[in-house]
């Protein structure tokens, strides 16, 4: 945390702990921040807890789970956690101290970020959120004043910490905070008891963030919190003066619906695949920021692990996988199978899941000596009937404002009755169409910079994944690689795409339900292996991590032609899982175990070919089963 600062106050402490305070950073409804010196004479930045707070026992226990939690987040692009003690007359908490100013000050003092600046903060942001995220934390009051440009890449404070617990034995206290009104998701202003919040609120304060640095005033901005509750309810976000394309995922992340945001992850791709107007490319962008250039990089690396073993000359296993102990189920699609999701025998804990700060933490997996994997998240998404869906913005909007006149509400902050810390991060339903629809889950063409896959190179592996006339996978060397694509979480449902190989030694790879779960020993799913005279199916994850057992072979009739594509289909439906190619059915496997995973695409090279190899996809669409 940084400031200019201001002078102790009288009555203002002196010392807490082993730190000499000498300053004040600033002060909210939870306490004050304080710039102060460790032992070491080094500049950290201590909150100290409200007194009233300090003698609430339940406020202590939850302040203690949420420090650990957030000792988790690993230092891309935030503040570090260095000390904590919950157990102090006034608890405290220490981070780094970062010495720049925050962005609500230099929007303010300055004007809009120029172009290139404004890409900067938006990628800066985005991967401290990636990282965020990924340690199955969400940040729930992200704004300007917590966003800090200090030199050589933004950081990304106050994650969540000590907010106030809701009392156990009376009604929300209207002096509760749990945000600022004007960056938050229209989901968390829904009047009702158990409101889901999941890391799509954090997107939407994304998107709300840079629009803000890019055109100095917020998306919805209005006199009085409780007309900006309305606006951001059902209003459209005022986006004039942002420059495409960066406007275009900006408004995405600023949908109503949380589950049509993209992911963290999403975000940070996309943005280091377009450039900014008058800006450069985002090369260029991280060649000025080379710290920056280095936490996009380690954000990359720890929530997403692609190069996978060899499948080549595995036996054929034809037999029913070993049972395997159920853990919590995920957020489910529309119409998907409500069953929960099966780990592995192997791993006996249970995945990870998004977690609010404020919550007790989860059961903690125990340490393994890999890399942390992002927890995937699909928002929560109501069902509701269709003239309901049309009306709730309006109800929501009228009780927002009755509840926010009742309580008097300071302008900027904003506390709803209903609305509990407590929320959970994962919701009952999911991404998908409405009860009834018929529309894809997922549809990308693959050909645009648009796409939901994203460029990625490996120069280990000798593989890169590129858009250029549909996803291009390139690999100079044996074995499989899975290229950098959408999150969402799929368990029913039929997919087609385009598959072309583009010489005889070339076989594309299909990953599917594919789990990937934080603090615990790998991830599994199956790999659809499709090569010119045969397509092969792959169990990924099991016995061990990364494991590949060859489950069945579909030979071809006739071998597909080098250079031409063929659609191959995938249906996934409870245990049974069905391939087709060309419309026309090659296999099918009636013993499937994963539930539910990513959809993934990438490349299955075989050890006894020669590289290179080359593979190509077109035009994906997902739908329900």
């Amino acid at each position: 945390m940084t400031g200019a600062g201001q002078a102790l106050r009288p009555g203002d402490p002196l010392r807490v702990g082993p730190y000499q305070l000498i300053g004040r950073l600033g002060e909210g409804g939870m306490g004050c921040v304080y710039l102060a010196t460790d032992p070491s004479d080094r500049k950290v930045a201590v909150k100290i807890i409200r007194a009233d707070l300090a003698h609430q026992h339940e406020f202590r226990s939850r302040f203690r789970s949420e420090v650990q939690r957030a000792r988790e987040v690993p230092p891309f692009c935030t503040a570090e956690v260095l000390d904590a003690d919950p157990d102090h007359e006034t608890p405290y908490l220490v981070v780094e101290y970062v010495d720049g100013p925050s962005l609500a000050a230099v929007v303010a003092e300055q004007g809009p970020l120029t172009p290139g600046n404004l890409h900067g903060v938006a990628i800066g942001v985005a991967t401290a959120l990636t990282a965020i995220h990924g340690a199955g934390v969400i940040h729930r009051d992200l704004k300007p004043s917590n966003v800090l440009l200090a030199p050589g890449s933004p950081k990304v404070i106050d994650f969540g910490i000590a907010r106030a617990a809701q009392a156990v034995d009376g009604p929300t206290r209207t002096d509760q905070m749990v945000g600022t009104v004007t960056y938050m998701a229209p989901e968390r202003l829904e009047p009702g008891p158990r409101q889901q919040v999941t890391p799509a609120a954090d997107i939407f304060a994304w998107g709300a963030v840079v629009a803000y640095a890019g055109t100095g005033r917020t998306p919805f901005a209005a006199d009085m919190p409780h007309i900006v509750a309305v606006r951001i309810l059902t209003g459209e976000p005022d986006l004039d003066g942002l420059a495409e394309p960066l406007r275009g995922l900006v408004e995405q992340t600023l949908a109503k619906d949380p589950a049509q945001r993209p992911s963290a992850r999403e975000v940070l791709d996309r943005l280091l695949t377009m450039t900014p107007h008058r800006a450069g490319s985002p090369a260029a962008v991280l060649d000025r920021q080379p710290a920056l250039r280095e936490a996009v990089a380690e954000a990359r690396a720890a929530t997403d692990m692609h190069p996978v073993p060899d499948p080549a000359d595995l036996g054929v296993v034809t037999t029913r996988l070993p049972a395997r102990s159920p853990g919590p189920a995920p957020a489910r699609q529309s119409g998907q199978s409500s069953a929960p999701t099966r780990l592995p025998a192997q791993s006996p804990v249970p995945p990870t899941r998004p977690h609010v700060l404020g919550q007790a933490a989860p059961v903690q997996a125990p340490a393994v000596p890999m890399p942390p994997v992002a927890t995937t998240y699909v928002p929560h998404r109501p069902s509701k009937r269709p003239w309901t869906r049309m009306l709730a913005p309006v109800f929501a909007a009228v009780a927002v404002l009755a509840l926010v006149l009742l309580a008097g509400v300071v302008y900027g902050e904003i506390r709803l009755p209903g609305t509990s810390d407590s929320d959970t991060a994962a919701g009952a339903d999911t991404t998908g169409p409405p009860p009834g629809g018929s529309e894809p889950l997922l549809q990308d063409a693959l050909a645009t910079d648009e796409s939901n896959w994203t460029f990625d190179e490996n120069k280990v592996e000798k593989v890169t994944c590129e858009i250029d006339g549909g996803l291009v996978v390139k690999k100079g060397k044996a074995g499989t690689f899975r290229c950098p694509g959408t999150r969402r979480i799929f368990s029913d449902f039929a997919a087609t795409v385009k598959v072309t190989l583009h010489n005889p030694a070339s076989c594309a790879g299909i990953w599917l339900r594919f789990e990937q779960h934080a603090g615990l020993p790998g991830d599994g799913g199956y790999l659809v292996q499709i090569c010119a005279q045969e397509t092969a199916l792959l169990l990924h994850g099991v016995p061990e991590s990364g494991d590949l057992k060859k489950l069945q072979t579909f030979r071809h009739p006739t071998p597909a032609e080098v250079g031409t594509p063929v659609t191959v289909g995938i249906t996934a439906k409870g245990e049974q899982l069905t391939l087709t190619r060309d419309g026309e059915q090659t296999g099918q496997w009636d013993g499937a175990t994963y539930e539910s995973g990513r959809f993934v695409l990438g490349i299955a090279a075989r050890a006894s070919a020669e590289p290179p190899f080359r593979v190509s996809f077109r035009d994906l669409q997902i739908n329900p089963a």
